[in-house]
């Protein structure tokens, strides 16, 4: 990767965070780096704080990169491939964070048969604790693949699935955090109701969600096993257990992730009209 030239089309705040991962992993340096988007003060401000190349022309900036991140919203998605059509060469490898954007339609809209990975990232990326999950189009190799994982290496975990996947990976990591977010608030307006400062009981909730999170990580243990562990009979977690499956919590989630589920497939295949 070292010696790659990126191109960043739509260089918004995801792909602020990936930009900021490849050169503090030292995956890239600055000058082999070029953001593009219409905006010229968001661009200086790329430039500003990671030393990076900048340009409002997306032709321009593609025509100069061995690897072009599209990383505009889906919306844009007809607009930008039609304007890159002409220019993407077939060794280029594009790498798409177009959520409901297969790998069939970008080549398609592009006009050629290049190696297209596509990823659907997590805002937790801006803090580099993101989780991406990626998949290879047709024309994709393993070396593809291997590019594509280091630069969402950069800002986090890095999984490998089939395309057919990508959909449920919007609806469980891709839209993960906004449940969490959820949770989070609703513990601290717990505390509070039990008479703990706002400002305290947030970094509490907080801290409490990124500890349990690290533990499952770090021991390898199912959250499951990591529950009984500290659920003593008679306690305060099991009383807080038993409230909370009577609520149907667990049943919640897993809805929430089947309904992000179905609607993503629901945009892919407007997208695809």
């Amino acid at each position: 990767m070292k010696n790659q030239r990126i191109a960043v089309i739509g260089a918004g705040h995801m792909a602020g965070a990936m930009i900021g991962g490849m050169v503090r992993s030292k995956l890239l340096a600055p000058k082999n780096i070029i953001a593009a988007r219409r905006s010229p003060d968001a661009l200086a401000e790329l430039q500003r704080k990671w030393g990076v190349k900048t340009s409002t022309d997306n032709k321009k900036a593609a025509c100069e990169a061995d690897i072009v991140i599209l990383a505009v919203k889906p919306q844009m998605a007809k607009k930008v491939l039609e304007e890159l059509s002409g220019s993407i060469r077939a060794d280029q490898l594009v790498i798409s964070v177009m959520a409901g954007v297969t790998t069939a339609a970008i080549n398609a809209g592009l006009r050629v048969p290049c190696p297209v990975v596509r990823a659907m990232p997590n805002t937790p990326c801006l803090v580099d604790a993101g989780a991406t999950a990626i998949c290879a189009g047709e024309h994709a190799e393993d070396k593809d693949l291997a590019k594509a994982e280091a630069v969402f290496g950069a800002v986090g975990l890095v999984v490998t699935l089939p395309e057919s996947a990508l959909d449920a990976v919007t609806g469980l990591s891709g839209s993960g955090p906004v449940y969490i977010y959820m949770a989070i608030e609703a513990m601290i307006d717990g505390g509070v109701k039990m008479g703990i400062p706002r400002a305290i009981a947030a970094k509490l909730a907080a801290q409490t969600v990124y500890g349990a999170a690290k533990l499952v990580i770090e021991t390898g243990k199912h959250p499951a096993v990591l529950k009984d562990e500290v659920t003593t009979p008679g306690g305060t977690a099991i009383t807080a257990i038993h409230v909370l499956e009577s609520k149907g919590l667990r049943s919640v989630l897993i809805d929430g992730v089947e309904a992000a589920t179905k609607r993503s497939t629901e945009l892919s295949k407007l997208f695809a009209q």
